[in-house]
């Protein structure tokens, strides 16, 4: 990161639901609340974002959540979208509540929407922010998020200790920012249940988009694509010819919408902690420790 980027002021945008799924996953199912119910996510979580705040001291800061699994815009779109993740278990879906309550009570901006993704209240509140000379700093591993990367832009990997800009994306993909949501609609993405075009893997969308430079130049020039030094050039350029509607459709998907409610100003972002008894029901409703009141309370000093 230059030192440009270090002047200008940041934001941290936190992707919610992947940490709550992760602790989900990884936290021993020991932890009950005050009615009996699971809250290993709700344990794991807590401890991710105390320490985020601890470690970082963000004066801005916001932790976006998806709302469903089937309410997207892109739902509409293609119904198939993300059809092959089965949905939270009531359990989770408890937990996720409280991750959010356990948010709002640390007085980190909650954002939420039931038409659109965690993705694209980042993204918008990153593109609304950009605007007013403010850099994003995005907490998440999803590959997704790359597109939204400007030069002094940063995505964290939390968990592995990893951070990377522009120049990151590139060298983990192969292609840069701009067109990330090119490549993904061109080999597909098994996370999010979109197939891609047929035959057309990773490293073939970014030699592609190294030649062409973006979908829609390569579908415009599609006649050029069986004369590349590309195996398989000449059925590469078939089945592109052959599946080029459901490569813009899928763009469609693949691209982080930027008209979202994100924030629209980083005053929005401020951590505003709530009145402390609101923390301390909280803590008595999931059970909370000693240890961890005693931190979250510093957390809100």
């Amino acid at each position: 990161m230059n030192a440009s980027a270090n002047r200008r002021p940041a934001v941290h945008l936190v992707d919610g639901s992947m940490y709550v799924f992760r602790a989900w996953h990884s936290m021993p199912n020991e932890f009950h609340d005050a009615d009996g119910h699971p809250v290993n996510a709700v344990h794991g979580y807590t401890r991710f974002l105390c320490e985020l705040l601890e470690r970082v001291q963000p004066e801005h800061i916001a932790v976006a959540f998806d709302a469903s699994l089937t309410s997207s815009f892109r739902n509409a779109i293609y119904p198939p979208y993300k059809a092959n993740r089965e949905l939270p278990p009531p359990d989770l879906e408890r937990q996720f509540v409280q991750c959010r309550a356990i948010t709002e009570a640390l007085g980190v901006h909650l954002m939420i929407d039931h038409s659109f993704e965690a993705d694209d209240l980042i993204g918008s509140t990153v593109w609304n922010l950009r605007a007013q000379g403010w850099r994003s700093v995005i907490v998440s591993a999803d590959k997704d998020f790359g597109q939204l990367l400007g030069e002094h832009d940063e995505q964290w990997d939390y968990a592995r200790g990893l951070r990377w800009g522009p120049a990151g994306v590139h060298e983990k993909l192969g292609v840069h920012p701009h067109q990330v949501a090119d490549y993904l609609a061109l080999c597909g993405d098994s996370v999010d249940n979109i197939p891609g075009v047929p035959g057309v893997g990773a490293k073939t969308a970014a030699a592609l988009l190294s030649h062409f430079g973006s979908l829609d130049a390569l579908l415009e020039r599609i006649d050029e694509v069986a004369f590349l030094r590309l195996r398989g050039a000449v059925a590469c350029a078939a089945r592109l010819r052959e599946h080029a509607e459901q490569a813009r459709l899928y763009r469609r998907l693949t691209r982080i919408a930027l008209d979202a409610p994100g924030a629209e100003s980083a005053d929005v972002l401020q951590r505003r902690p709530p009145p402390v008894d609101q923390l301390d029901a909280l803590c008595e409703q999931l059970r909370f420790g000693a240890f961890t009141r005693s931190r979250l309370h510093t957390l809100l000093s």
